[in-house]
C-alpha cells in the first residue's frame, strides 16, 4: 500500500510530478496511441511501447486492475500513398502491418493491451462523436468535410502552451482556405475517387486523424480516464486537438495525467521516416537479441531523449548475457538441492535455513532501490546499476563460496540463493527483461546474434581456439594473443577455465558495421566479465 501511494508520475499538463490517485480506487484507464500501420514500425515507435509496457506492468506490480488500450490507425492518408504505390488495397496494407507490429511486439516482450482498436471498425463510434460536436455548435460542414472550430474551445492551448496562430498546416492537415480559422481541423474528410469511405451524415468519407483517438478512448473508457501516453511529438497537434474536441462532444471529459516518452535521435536528431534516418525494429532484432534493444530503451529515462549508437546496443546486448550467465550459474548451482535439504538437521524438521544477513542487507538494498526509482516517474535508466548490480556480484560470489563449504554450511547459502534470485527476477520481470525462454536459450541466442555480426560461424571460432591452444602449447605466446585480439575485435571473449577455453559475447574493440554511430560521449551500462579470466 505505502508503494501505491507514494507512485509519482510527470503530468505533461502541469508539467510536474503528480501523487498518482485513479478515477476508481484499484483500477487504472489507460490509452496510448499507437502506429500508422504504412510499414514496419522502426525503433522510435519501439521505445514508446515498451515504456508504456513497463507503466502497464509496473500499475499491475502495485496491484492495479488495468484496462490498456493502444490502438491501430488503419485509415490515413500516408496508408493511402503507399497502397496506391504498391498497387495495394490500403485496409490491406494496414492490416499486413498491424500484424508486424504484433510481431515486433511479441520479440520485445510487450504485455498484449486489454484492446487494441483500429480506425477501420470503430466508425460508427467517430461518427456518432462527430454528430455530438456538430450538435453542441462546435464543429461545421463544408462540401461533405467537417471541421472543428478551434474558435469555440476557449482552453485549447492548455496543454502544449500553443497559441492558436501556431496551429499550422502539417503533413497531417491540409491547407483548405473555407476554414473559418485557419487552425481549424478535420474531424471528417469527404471522399475522394480511388480512397477507401465510409457513408456518413455528412456523405461518403473518412475521418479526420485526431477524432479516432477521442472516439475510441470514450467507447472504451468513458470519457475521463486515468492516463493517456504517447510520444511526445503528439503533444502538438495530436493531443491538443484531442482535448479540444473531446470537450466539445463532453463537457465532463477528462484525462488526470498526459504522459509522454522522449525522441529516439540519430546524430541528435529526431529518428523518423519522413526524414529517412530510421532503422526499424527488425533491423535492430535481426543482429541484436531483442531483450537487448529493450535494455536500450529502458536505459534512459522515459522523458528523455535516447540517442541511437551501435555501442550502445552492444553495451545493453553485453549487460544481458551477464544477467543471464550469472541466473544460468544460479539455477545449475542450486539444481542438486531439493527443498527437504534446506532442512537444519533431523531434529528441526519444520525449522528451514535462514538467509544469511548479508544476502538479506542485499536484497532490501534492491528492493527498496527498485521501488523508489520506479515510484519516482518510472526512473529505469538507474534500477539496472547499483544496488542490482550487487545483486548479481553478491550471487557470483555466493556462488565460489557455495563450492567450498560443507553440507550443512551450504543451507544458508542456498537459500539466500533462492531468495535473491527470486527477487532479482521480480525486477526483470516488471522491467520485461524476464524472456520466457530459459537462461540457456537466451544465452545461446546472445551468442547466435553475435557470431552474425561478427559474420563468422561458430566452427570457425572453435578452429580458432584450437588454434591458439596449439600456440600456447609451443610457447608462441605473439600469435596467442593476436587470435585472441582479433576475435575480441569482433566481440568474441576467449575465457580460460581451467584447463577449458570458451567463449562469449563481448563489446567489440571497434564497432562491426556501423550504421551510423554517433561519435560522442554516451553514459552505458556495467559491464563484468563472466568467470574466467581472458588471455
Amino acid at each position: 500500500m505505502a508503494e501505491k501511494e507514494g507512485f509519482r508520475v510527470y503530468n505533461s499538463m502541469t508539467q510536474q510530478k503528480q501523487i498518482f490517485n485513479t478515477h476508481v480506487p484499484g483500477r487504472v484507464g489507460m490509452y496510448v496511441c499507437g502506429v500508422t500501420a504504412y510499414d514496419f514500425s522502426h525503433i522510435g515507435h519501439a521505445r514508446a511501447a515498451v515504456n508504456f509496457d513497463v507503466l502497464y506492468r509496473y500499475l499491475q506490480h502495485l496491484g492495479y486492475e488495468v484496462t490498456y488500450v493502444r490502438n491501430f490507425t488503419d485509415v490515413d492518408d500516408k496508408i493511402i500513398r503507399r497502397a496506391n504505390e504498391l498497387g495495394e488495397e490500403p485496409l490491406n496494407l494496414s492490416n499486413r502491418f498491424c500484424q508486424e507490429y504484433l510481431v515486433d511486439m511479441a520479440d520485445l516482450q510487450c504485455l498484449t493491451p486489454t484492446h487494441q482498436p483500429r480506425v477501420s471498425e470503430h466508425m460508427e463510434q467517430i461518427k456518432d462523436m462527430i454528430t455530438q460536436i456538430i450538435n453542441n455548435d462546435s464543429a461545421y460542414t463544408v462540401d461533405g468535410d467537417v471541421y472543428f472550430s478551434v474558435d469555440k474551445s476557449p482552453n485549447y492551448g492548455q496543454l502544449s502552451g500553443q497559441k492558436l496562430e501556431n496551429n499550422r498546416a502539417g503533413e497531417r492537415v491540409a491547407v483548405d482556405t473555407r476554414k473559418r480559422n485557419p487552425a481549424d481541423f478535420a474531424l471528417w474528410k469527404a471522399a475522394k475517387p480511388d480512397e477507401p469511405s465510409w457513408d456518413s451524415p455528412w456523405g461518403p468519407g473518412r475521418p479526420g486523424w485526431h477524432i479516432e483517438c477521442s472516439a475510441m478512448s470514450a467507447h472504451f473508457l468513458s470519457y475521463s480516464f486515468d492516463i493517456h501516453g504517447g510520444g511526445i511529438d503528439l503533444i502538438f497537434p495530436h493531443h491538443e486537438n484531442e482535448i479540444a474536441q473531446s470537450c466539445a462532444a463532453c463537457q465532463e471529459s477528462h484525462v488526470s495525467y498526459w504522459m509522454h516518452n522522449g525522441h529516439v535521435t540519430n546524430n541528435n536528431e529526431k529518428m523518423s521516416k519522413s526524414l529517412g534516418n530510421f532503422f526499424t525494429i527488425r533491423q535492430i532484432t535481426e543482429r541484436y537479441h531483442p531483450l537487448a534493444l529493450r535494455l536500450f530503451l529502458l536505459s534512459a529515462h522515459y522523458r528523455s531523449p535516447l540517442n541511437y549508437t551501435v555501442l550502445q546496443l552492444e553495451s545493453a546486448s553485453d549487460a544481458v548475457y551477464y544477467i543471464y550467465q550469472t541466473l544460468q550459474d544460479c539455477e545449475d548451482a542450486l539444481s542438486p538441492f531439493q527443498q527437504e535439504n534446506l532442512k537444519e538437521g533431523p531434529d528441526q524438521k519444520s525449522k528451514t535455513a535462514r538467509v544469511t544477513p548479508a544476502a538479506q542487507e542485499c536484497i532490501s538494498k534492491l528492493r527498496s532501490e527498485f521501488q523508489s526509482k520506479m515510484s519516482d516517474d518510472l526512473n529505469t535508466a538507474q534500477i539496472l546499476t547499483c544496488a542490482f548490480q550487487e545483486a548479481l556480484k553478491f550471487i557470483n560470489s555466493s556462488l565460489n563460496i557455495l563450492k567450498k563449504k560443507q553440507q550443512k554450511q551450504q543451507l544458508s547459502v542456498v537459500q539466500s540463493l533462492i531468495e535473491l534470485e527470486k527477487e532479482v527476477k521480480e525486477v526483470l520481470s516488471i522491467l520485461g527483461l524476464l524472456s520466457s525462454s530459459t537462461y540457456l536459450e537466451v544465452l545461446l541466442q546472445l551468442k547466435d546474434k553475435a557470431l552474425k555480426r561478427a559474420g563468422w560461424e561458430e566452427s570457425y571460432v572453435l578452429n580458432q581456439i584450437e588454434e591458439r591452444k596449439l600456440a600456447r602449447e609451443n610457447k608462441d605466446f605473439l600469435k596467442s594473443d593476436q587470435i585472441r585480439a582479433s576475435l575480441t575485435l569482433k566481440g568474441i571473449a576467449l575465457m580460460d577455465v581451467g584447463k577449458e577455453t570458451i567463449w562469449r559475447p563481448c563489446i567489440p574493440v571497434e564497432p562491426v558495421q556501423p550504421a551510423q554511430p554517433v561519435e560522442q560521449e554516451h553514459k552505458t551500462l556495467p559491464v563484468e566479465q563472466k568467470t574466467g579470466t581472458t588471455g
